[in-house]
């Protein structure tokens, strides 16, 4: 009880402050009535008569001049003279109810002095004993990290509460907010002490060693601005993390991170019809090629939350599936989850788990993607992004699958390398296939972050290993959409298309590398000066900046506000299809070249430089095409 009694104090538990009050009042009176009779306790009827009445009486008093509540690490002369106001006024009121409404004649006049004197000294002298204490812990937590809160509403309020807990090893010197009606309220006895412009100037006041953003729903607009006032601060910084723990009251101390990209590029949140996407998945058999990609995983962890009765992860990594599986086995709800090594390429592979599983969705996220890798692979591009997915088509509809959908890119737009041709060939074969019961959709997105050989890891390897961060071009500008929003907004395309439809995603503005690179420096708490920025040129096949739509085509808003449905102009089926077999036939010949030519046929859009189209075969490519340089995908 010793032990524990001062952290009680020193934690304000107001049902125990009440408690330790009342208690210390009838110690009071039983000390005065001791002093009074010579430490003999005479007339006790008296004294238990009047013990429920004084107690009541002083709590009363205690509660309106606030001593049931407030910091007593911080008392001061204001408690001292709240304590004289609450005696004073409940001995009075003491007076009257005894000598006056009880009628209790025979209480002794002394002990009303006697028992007021010995109240507020003891009033007084625990709440010094607790400050003592206070002051006694908070030499203890000397080394103690102190932290400034950018953000004052109930995310700070989380994280000022885990702060307080003992060990947490940080202690709140301030809170800031651009809410002007906050300046200079108190959250957890932390003050708000001014704006988040004012950081500079305040931390030569109040100093700091760290700043934590607790501003869960900030943009990404503001997001940057933070980052740039801390930066400018010469301050480090760390956000709490995503909204839905904050409000699940979740949040600890060690879950604090690093402010990332993904913060600075967040967008408002998007809301999806749930009901409508677990309507389509809920019960049924989903098969996902290229489950172990960026892409292909998401899609598999979101598929489970929607309970389907059985999800196949289908992908040719043999060690991506392996890590995906043990990722997923936290997350199956239930649902049998099978994980297939298999090429969507190997006809006889694929057909025969299409014939075992018999899937009514598909979600096709299987592609080579990598721009420059691919200008050198030509034939391997058109055999996995366009042959695959037709004989993934033709044996999807062969098993009764109900639902395709095929992931496609930004880079499917005025294409100027063979992975776009190739994502804008699929786009057409899924728009002009006649519908036979098989509703088939694409949709069209730009950039994720993070995804494996793209730009931001590229930027970070680069960063980590101390080499110059290289970037394309000054003015390259790319799409991006963080990951997890990428495929919730394909999910609910999924739900809301209709065959044929080419559904893409709002990806809000392109972003510059340069802008991305130079962030990510701040970030690592690196200035400019520190690392080299090296421009080295367009790569084969990239383009300044890529595009969401057609010139052709008509832009249709959709039930999601963030999904917009083209229409346009589609190519006759059999026509097509007749194309399709003399691009497979051009396969055969030597060079990409033919090739290129037969794919310029079927997408008049696509562009590319002759250099490109060399008849001697891929190996015209020089191994500096290869360089590691940031600017696409």
């Amino acid at each position: 009880m010793t032990h524990d009694m001062p952290l009680l104090l020193l934690r304000r538990r107001p049902w125990f402050v009440a408690i330790f009050q009342a208690w210390l009042v009838v110690c009071s009176l039983v000390f005065a009535w001791l002093l009074r009779f010579d430490f003999t306790l005479p007339y006790r009827s008296v004294l238990f008569f009047a013990i429920p009445v004084l107690v009541l009486i002083r709590l009363g008093t205690m509660a309106y001049f606030g001593l049931l509540r407030g910091w007593w690490k911080y008392v001061g002369l204001r408690d001292g003279i709240d304590i004289l106001k609450a005696v004073g006024t409940g001995s009075a009121l003491f007076l009257i109810m005894m000598r006056f409404v009880l009628k209790a004649t025979a209480f002794p006049r002394t002990v009303y002095v006697l028992e007021a004197l010995l109240t507020a000294g003891l009033l007084a002298g625990v709440r010094l004993l607790s400050r003592l204490i206070a002051e006694s812990v908070r030499e203890n937590i000397s080394s103690y990290k102190k932290v400034i809160l950018i953000g004052a509403g109930s995310a700070a309020q989380t994280v000022l509460r885990e702060i307080r807990r003992p060990g947490s090893g940080y202690v709140a010197v301030g809170c800031l907010d651009d809410d002007q009606s906050k300046l200079g309220v108190r959250i957890h006895n932390v003050r708000v002490l001014g704006t988040v412009e004012q950081l500079p100037y305040l931390l030569s006041s109040e100093p700091a060693d760290e700043v934590l953003i607790a501003v869960p729903s900030a943009t990404g607009a503001q997001m940057r601005k933070f980052v740039d006032i801390c930066t400018r601060a010469k301050i480090s910084f760390r956000t709490v993390p995503a909204l839905k723990d904050i409000i699940a009251g979740q949040v600890i101390v060690s879950q604090l991170r690093e402010v990332s990209l993904e913060d600075l590029l967040g967008r408002e949140p998007i809301h999806i019809d749930l009901e409508s996407v677990r309507k389509e998945i809920g019960g049924r058999t989903v098969i996902v090629t290229g489950a172990a990609g960026s892409i292909g995983s998401e899609l598999c962890r979101q598929i489970l939350d929607y309970t389907p009765a059985r999800l196949i992860c289908l992908d040719q990594s043999e060690t991506g599936l392996f890590y995906l599986q043990l990722d997923l086995d936290r997350h199956r709800n239930g649902t049998h989850v099978a994980f297939c090594v298999a090429d969507v390429t190997d006809c006889e592979r694929v057909r025969s788990l299409l014939s075992e599983f018999r899937p009514e969705i598909v979600f096709h996220a299987a592609a080579y993607k990598h721009v420059p890798m691919m200008e050198s692979n030509v034939q391997e591009a058109v055999k996995n992004n366009v042959l695959g997915l037709l004989g993934l088509l033709g044996l999807a509809d062969e098993s009764g699958c109900k639902s395709f959908v095929l992931i496609s890119s930004d880079k499917a737009v005025n294409p100027t390398n063979i992975m776009g041709a190739t994502k804008r060939i699929c786009e057409l074969i899924l728009s002009s296939r006649p519908p036979n019961g098989m509703r088939c959709v694409s949709v069209r997105f730009g950039n994720v972050l993070g995804s494996n050989g793209s730009v931001i890891p590229v930027l970070t390897q680069q960063l980590n290993n101390h080499e110059p961060l290289t970037v394309t071009h000054p003015e390259v500008k790319r799409f991006f959409m963080i990951t997890r929003e990428a495929v919730a907004l394909v999910l609910q395309a999924f739900a809301i298309g209709n065959h044929g439809d080419i559904l893409v995603l709002d990806m809000g503005e392109p972003v510059r590398i340069l802008d991305l690179a130079r962030t990510l420096i701040r970030l690592s708490g690196k200035s400019e000066r520190d690392v080299e920025i090296r421009v080295t040129g367009l790569r084969d096949g990239e383009k300044l900046k890529e595009e969401l739509f057609y010139g052709h085509e008509e832009v249709i808003p959709t039930l999601c506000d963030k999904i917009k449905r083209t229409n346009g102009t589609l190519k006759d089926w059999s026509g097509l299809c007749r194309q399709l077999d003399e691009l497979r036939a051009s396969m055969t010949v030597d060079g990409a070249g033919p090739i290129r030519a037969k794919i310029k046929e079927i997408v008049p859009e696509y562009s590319f430089e002759a250099s490109n189209s060399k008849q001697n075969g891929d190996e015209s490519v020089p191994r500096s095409h290869f360089r590691a340089a940031a600017g696409h995908d």
